[in-house]
């Protein structure tokens, strides 16, 4: 059921990336890394249960997949990853991510409270296997639906 799942949430991220630039990629080195951001709402009431996901306007979800770019077939990379999200009052919110893994895929999720029509800047460290570390810094303006 859960690789279902996460080929549903996958897929959704997929489809609402032209109206919310919801997955994006950034090369750091040997790295591949997708990240999205987008409000918790668009994630199917089956899959937020699934993954422990609180569905609400107020909550955003955080999605980190790193990839091996040295590698055929890109394949996924565990890593640590640590960070926070700022808005423009400057108030900072710490982002634990949790790993989940399905198969060969690897992905790492944090939630974080916002508002609407609050820009956030993302500020995620990412340390990577094979002592391969990088930052990742994004910024998004969400909106509650």
């Amino acid at each position: 059921m859960k690789p279902l799942l996460l080929s549903i949430v996958s897929a959704l991220l997929l489809l609402i990336s032209p109206l919310s630039h919801a997955e994006q990629s950034k090369d750091m080195g040997s790295l591949e890394v997708h990240y999205s951001a987008l409000n918790a709402t668009f994630i199917p009431p089956a899959v937020a249960k699934a993954y422990g996901i609180k569905r609400s306007s107020a909550n955003a979800l955080i999605n980190i997949a790193i990839l091996d770019k040295n590698q055929s077939g890109k394949p996924a990379l565990t890593a640590k990853i640590s960070g926070n999200a700022r808005n423009l009052l400057g108030t900072t919110k710490p982002l634990e991510f949790r790993e989940v893994r399905e198969g060969n895929a690897i992905y790492y999720l944090a939630e974080v409270r916002i508002a609407n029509e609050e820009n956030v800047t993302f500020n995620i460290d990412i340390n990577a296997e094979g002592n391969r570390s990088g930052k990742l810094t994004f910024q998004q303006i969400f909106y509650e639906n």
